[in-house]
């Protein structure tokens, strides 16, 4: 969409949206959008994900999310501009991404491939081998440390992939320290964030749920392991390198810590 000036008897077309070519790579978006799937073909899983930002009329590229949109419903996009190409799937590449799946119903929209080839499909850097697997023994001497857990916006189960590889590291580690305990404290983010032309809150109850959900697992895990549980909300970012420097992301969490 254009909008028309007038002035000094000239006609003066202005875009409307930020083009993506003025973004800077590095750039923190943050929008709920329906998920768009386009349907390429450059073999196993190189389909593309999409979202359209309305208020800057820019199309993005979510295909490097952990998480999966769920395309019969909302997603809230929080990513980083990337400085690759738009040429895989046609949209502005956003790298590191996330996209969690609210619950607001969206019409299931699919592209043909338009000409775009997609991604071909590689293992996520974040990828568990098998438990036959040995794991090498984290080198001492060991002390107090704490290991955070990552969720989606509004939920409390473990995202495939992203949450199996920070746990596995976590208790590879464990099992070598031997701790005298673990305390798992759940954050939520409670304080009200304006998105998208609405407002958006995590709800109280959400960081119990998720200590619970860690201290669970690491129970199995675990076994005879001491684990306290602890909640905390109106979470705060941080600056811990796994939430890929994505603020909304660093808040929603459990830290596991080992105790001495």
């Amino acid at each position: 969409m254009k909008r028309i000036a007038i002035a000094a008897g000239w006609i003066i077309v202005l875009a409307a949206p930020l083009s993506a070519q003025a973004q800077q790579a590095g750039e923190l978006v943050r929008f709920i959008a329906c998920p768009v799937y386009r349907d390429t073909d450059s073999g196993r899983k190189s389909g593309c994900w999409l979202a359209d930002d309305r208020e800057s009329g820019i199309r993005y590229d979510v295909s490097q999310s952990p998480y999966k949109p769920d395309w019969n419903r909302e997603v809230l996009v929080e990513g980083r501009v990337s400085a690759d190409p738009p040429t895989p799937c046609g949209a502005t590449v956003l790298d590191p991404v996330r996209t969690s799946r609210l619950e607001t119903p969206c019409p299931r929209h699919m592209l043909p491939a338009e000409g775009y080839a997609g991604r071909r499909y590689k293992l996520p850097r974040r990828n568990i081998d098998p438990l036959s697997v040995p794991r090498k023994v984290p080198p001492g001497p060991y002390a107090e440390r704490t290991f955070p857990v990552y969720f989606e916006f509004g939920n409390d189960f473990l995202v495939y992939q992203y949450d199996d590889w920070l746990i596995d590291n976590a208790v590879t580690w464990i099992r070598a320290a031997h701790p005298r305990k673990l305390v798992i404290t759940g954050f939520a983010a409670t304080d009200p964030t304006p998105v998208s032309g609405r407002t958006i809150a995590e709800p109280a109850g959400l960081a119990a749920a998720r200590a619970a959900s860690i201290a669970e697992t690491l129970r199995r895990l675990l076994p005879g392991m001491i684990v306290e549980t602890r909640a905390q909300t109106g979470a705060l970012p941080t600056d811990e390198p796994e939430a890929d420097g994505l603020p909304g992301q660093s808040q929603r969490r459990a830290e596991i810590r080992a105790v001495f």
